[in-house]
């Protein structure tokens, strides 16, 4: 009898160091996961929806000066082909039809315009207190000169051209849209150049 206990309470002490270790190792994992770098990911497109592509990708490539990757296609609702399954997948269903067209920007980024059937009567809102996405950037060192151009292609120009620091340091922003509604940013120099600290002093 003493035996049967002393082996059962052995038994007990065995598993539970057993258990002990098995959660010891696992937290040890957890801390390794945590310490893992984590490196900034790089962007590698937006979507903007028109209501005419091709009156678009004029507009993106004449004013803005970006270049096709692909020209306006038309994609079909369909599972037949990975890209009508993708398509799916992100839209839905009974859409139909849609064109799309690729553009870049000079440092890669893509610039993907959609049109949707839909699209000529959904005009965008610009409402910046609502989360979620409501502006992009670009970048000219000639902030007036590419506002002067939205303008006369029927864009429009938000606010007047100003400056971060208005006498000491070079940096200017305004906001525009363009032709269609989409609100976006012009930035005189990098991003990291805006806010950082010790730039021009």
């Amino acid at each position: 009898m003493k035996l049967k206990t002393f082996l059962t309470g052995a038994t007990l002490l065995l598993s539970t160091i057993s258990s002990q270790g098995q959660i010891n190792s696992l937290d040890m994992k957890n801390e390794n996961k945590v310490k893992e770098p984590v490196f900034p990911r790089t962007f590698s497109h937006i979507g903007i929806t028109v209501p005419d592509l091709d009156k678009a990708v004029k507009f993106y490539t004449e004013v803005m000066g970006f270049y096709v990757i692909m020209p306006p296609t038309e994609v079909k609702e369909e599972s037949e082909t990975a890209i009508g399954q993708m398509c799916m997948d992100v839209f839905g269903k009974d859409w139909g039809t849609f064109r799309i067209a690729h553009l870049s920007t000079g440092d890669r980024i893509g610039i993907e315009l959609f049109e949707f059937e839909a699209s000529t009567d959904l005009k965008p809102q610009f409402e910046p207190f609502r989360t979620g996405l409501f502006h992009f950037s670009v970048q000219d060192p000639d902030v007036e000169g590419l506002v002067e151009k939205i303008v006369a292609a029927g864009g429009k120009q938000r606010m007047p051209i100003r400056e971060y620091y208005p006498g000491e340091k070079p940096y200017r922003m305004c906001y525009v849209e363009d032709p269609f509604g989409t609100v976006f940013e012009i930035y005189s120099h990098s991003y990291e150049l805006h806010y950082s600290e010790g730039a021009y002093k």
